[in-house]
């Protein structure tokens, strides 16, 4: 049975070191993930079943997960791999419909004509953002390629739960909460500080 890194801490300061990897940024995410073989990368399986890394990575979100469940079991979660069925490499054709399908590879929001597709199908509400493509990732992460319609959907429903910032957006989510942001660039830098400095001691011990 793998050993959990955090149960070195005690259990005030494993619940700190938790909240306070909210403020680490994604190199320092990646580089603890790097020391640690813990996968960030997205990879996308070929038609002929050849797995193969794509140059994205995970949302910081997602990553961070792993990093928890990391530090929580001693365990290594498998890198995301989206399936062949999901994958697009061709463009969007130029005409689209609510019910044409939107792989992985396609998403692109530049694309006028998928930009008012998905205006129309949300009474004018669309909007790029974080939230379209959690929701996309999301669905291609489960194997599914949804249609335009159950994308709109989809984000409206996403849009309407989406009461706070996620708490890996700290930045925003500090704000959020009412909290003093006047000086927060040096909040972070002392959060993530003291994050690093205990993930240090638990991983050296």
């Amino acid at each position: 049975m793998s050993v959990a890194p955090i149960a070195k801490l005690p259990k005030k300061q494993q619940q700190e070191l938790l909240d306070d990897l909210n403020y680490l940024n994604l190199g320092e995410i990646k580089s603890f993930c790097q020391r640690h073989s813990i996968p960030y990368t997205i990879a996308i399986e070929t038609k002929d079943g050849i797995r193969k890394k794509t140059a994205e990575d995970d949302r910081k979100g997602v990553i961070l997960g792993k990093v928890r469940h990391f530090l929580r079991t001693g365990a290594v979660l498998k890198e995301t791999c989206l399936p062949a069925s999901v994958v697009a490499n061709d463009p969007l054709p130029k005409t689209i419909t609510p019910d044409d399908r939107l792989f992985y590879g396609q998403y692109d929001k530049t694309n006028r004509g998928m930009i008012d597709l998905l205006k129309e199908l949300t009474d004018g509400r669309f909007k790029d953002g974080a939230i379209a493509r959690i929701v996309a990732r999301e669905f291609w992460t489960k194997g599914q390629a949804p249609t335009f319609s159950e994308f709109a959907s989809s984000w409206l429903k996403a849009t309407r739960e989406h009461e706070k910032p996620n708490p890996e957006w700290a930045f925003l989510r500090d704000r959020s909460d009412k909290l003093d942001v006047s000086d927060w660039k040096r909040l972070r830098a002392q959060k993530a500080a003291k994050a690093i400095k205990n993930l240090d001691r638990i991983m050296a011990s």
